[in-house]
C-alpha cells in the first residue's frame, strides 16, 4: 500500500470527523474513553469549527492509502488557547493539531508519515521546533506514540474541570 500526503481543506472536515469518530469507537472497544469520551466527536459542532480554525491560522495534511484518506492533521504556528497558561517557547514553531486516523488503516504508518511531513514542513520554513500536546492518561500509549516518532515530553498539564491530564511533547528538526 503507497501512503502520499496532500494538503487538505475545509472540504476534508467530514472526512477528518469521520477518521476521529473512528478513532473513538476504537478508543470506546479499548475501554479508552478518558482521550475523547464516548460520543461521536462529529456530533459536537464544537469540534468542526476548531478544525476549520487550525485550517485557517495554518494548513491541513492528508495522508492517502492508495488514493483512500487514512488520517490527516493540522499544522500551525502556536498551540491551542487552552495551553495559553504554558510558558511559551521563545522561539518560533509549528505546532500539531487534531492528528486522527482511520482505524481501518492503524498500523500502516499513514499517522508516522504526517508527522514526518510536519517535521519537513516546519524545516522547511526554517524553523527547528515542532510542538504537540495529547492525552497523557491512562496507559500513555499516545505519549509513547509520539515519543516513538522523535518527540519528547516536556510540559504536562491538565485541563477544564476535570483535570484532562496532558502532555506537550517537542522535537527538533533542524
Amino acid at each position: 500500500m503507497t501512503i502520499t500526503i496532500r494538503e487538505g481543506g475545509p472540504d476534508d472536515i467530514p472526512v477528518i470527523l469521520r477518521m476521529l469518530d473512528s478513532s473513538v469507537e476504537w478508543l470506546v472497544s479499548q475501554g479508552r474513553t478518558g482521550q475523547w469520551g464516548s460520543a461521536p466527536l462529529s456530533e459536537n459542532p464544537r469540534v468542526a469549527e476548531t478544525i476549520l480554525q487550525a485550517m485557517e491560522k495554518g494548513r491541513a495534511y492528508i495522508a492517502e492509502a492508495d488514493g483512500v484518506p487514512a488520517a490527516a492533521l493540522t499544522l500551525t504556528d502556536a498551540p491551542g488557547a487552552y495551553l495559553s497558561h504554558l510558558p511559551p517557547p521563545g522561539e518560533p514553531e509549528r505546532y500539531i493539531h487534531w492528528l486522527a486516523s482511520d482505524r481501518r488503516f492503524k498500523g500502516l504508518g499513514a499517522g508516522a508519515a504526517l508527522l514526518a511531513h510536519a517535521a519537513g514542513e516546519t524545516r522547511r520554513a526554517g524553523i527547528s521546533l515542532l510542538r504537540v500536546d495529547c492525552y497523557a492518561g491512562g496507559d500513555r500509549k499516545l505519549v509513547a506514540y509520539y515519543e516513538a516518532n522523535g518527540f519528547i515530553p516536556t510540559e504536562a498539564y491538565t485541563h477544564g474541570e476535570n483535570d484532562w491530564p496532558g502532555q506537550v511533547l517537542a522535537r527538533r528538526v533542524l
